[in-house]
């Protein structure tokens, strides 16, 4: 069979057609359990967070989001939401392995998402990291002290109180493909099991019907 090195980043991606989404509210740690259990996986980050605290970096905003700031702040996030979106279609385009970064406050945007990529294919799943509010809210202060960006008391506690009220909707939608991983103390060491159950779904090959036949297809079209 010939090799073709262009497919790296598509057919022969090992994650293809495999989509993690992330939730949980502000403090739960998240991004940290994430990056920790799937750093050298190969999975694209998807996570607005991150263009958007560049931008504010560059516009010489406050990560500490002061009242005063908030109209040329939305205009920045706006950015980080589109550069986020074209990142997230070439991803998409080459049917590669995702991790969708986000707090899981709206079900209907996160549902709708999944059943998108269901529809090209992709296996769905959601790793849930959960806090209690009190060390969502230890933490949130804790990251201002470290220069990251924070949130007001009040915006953690609602966004924190909209995530928990979605946790079982997300497991009934996701089903079997739902994680729960709580992480309250920093010293448990969370990280060896989540780490298996990823790295075991990965190697799971791709069976739907959809997913092979976009994969012939494409195959084919290398081969012309």
């Amino acid at each position: 069979m010939k090799y073709y090195p262009e497919l790296q980043e598509g057919l022969y991606d090992p994650n293809i057609f495999k989509a993690f989404f992330l939730a949980g509210g502000p403090g739960s740690g998240k991004t940290y359990v994430v990056r920790r259990t799937t750093g050298g996986s190969g999975l694209k980050i998807v996570n607005s967070d991150d263009a958007f605290e560049l931008l504010l970096k560059k516009a010489g905003l406050s990560l500490k989001m002061p009242p005063e700031e908030t109209e040329p702040r939305e205009v920045e996030k706006s950015k980080a939401r589109r550069i986020t979106k074209a990142r997230k279609a070439t991803y998409v385009e080459g049917r590669l392995g995702l991790i969708i970064d986000g707090t899981g406050s709206d079900y209907d945007k996160i549902t709708g998402q999944a059943k998108m990529l269901q529809g090209l294919g992709y296996d769905t799943y959601m790793i849930f990291v959960n806090t209690s509010i009190d060390t969502a809210l230890e933490r949130n202060v804790e990251r201002g002290r470290e220069g990251g960006r924070t949130l007001p008391k009040a915006l953690t506690i609602q966004l924190w109180k909209e995530v928990q009220a979605n946790m079982g909707r997300y497991s009934q939608f996701f089903k079997r493909n739902f994680m729960l991983v709580l992480n309250n103390d920093p010293d448990d060491d969370i990280f060896d099991d989540v780490f298996k159950q990823i790295r075991a779904l990965l190697r799971i090959k791709v069976s739907n019907t959809r997913a092979k036949n976009w994969m012939a297809m494409e195959l084919a079209k290398r081969k012309r």
